[in-house]
């Protein structure tokens, strides 16, 4: 059978419970039209790049989909009716992803990087507490030197 992964956006203002309770929807119709779903990753609340129907988030939501065209077709025609889902995308791929998908990995780096304390990025972060930072004290002039350049 075709392997399928489709994504799906719910609007911002559903509840997680409601997402679930979506995505277990598209799940039984999946199975009853004789598909599988493989994995099911719910990627959270993420900003959108660009406005959709007045939202500026949306929950994501990833299945991983081994079932026939029709399966695909009725998916996405129950999730052009429902009001939740502002945007879907299907894609057929030769072979599904094991373990976590890129954007869940994505956050598993960006958690890590917050714990070990990196990041930041704008020079009120950096220590010792002055403009320069931990580069130590200025040294003296040399005076022979401004007196070589002043002839």
């Amino acid at each position: 059978m075709p392997l399928y992964e489709h994504v799906f956006l719910a609007r911002q203002d559903a509840s997680a419970q409601q997402v679930e309770e979506l995505t277990t929807q598209i799940t039984g119709v999946i199975e009853g039209l004789g598909g599988k779903v493989t994995k099911t990753e719910n990627w959270g609340v993420r900003s959108l790049t660009y406005r959709m129907h007045k939202n500026r988030k949306a929950h994501f939501m990833l299945l991983n989909i081994d079932g026939p065209a029709a399966v695909v077709a009725e998916i996405e025609r129950q999730e052009r009716i429902n009001e939740d889902v502002i945007r879907y995308l299907t894609v057929r791929v030769d072979e599904l992803e094991e373990g976590p998908s890129a954007m869940m990995r994505k956050a598993d780096r960006d958690r890590e990087r917050d714990d070990r304390g990196g990041g930041g990025g704008f020079r009120g972060d950096r220590e010792g507490g002055g403009f320069r930072g931990d580069r130590g004290p200025r040294r003296p002039r040399d005076e022979d030197a401004t007196a070589a350049v002043e002839e």
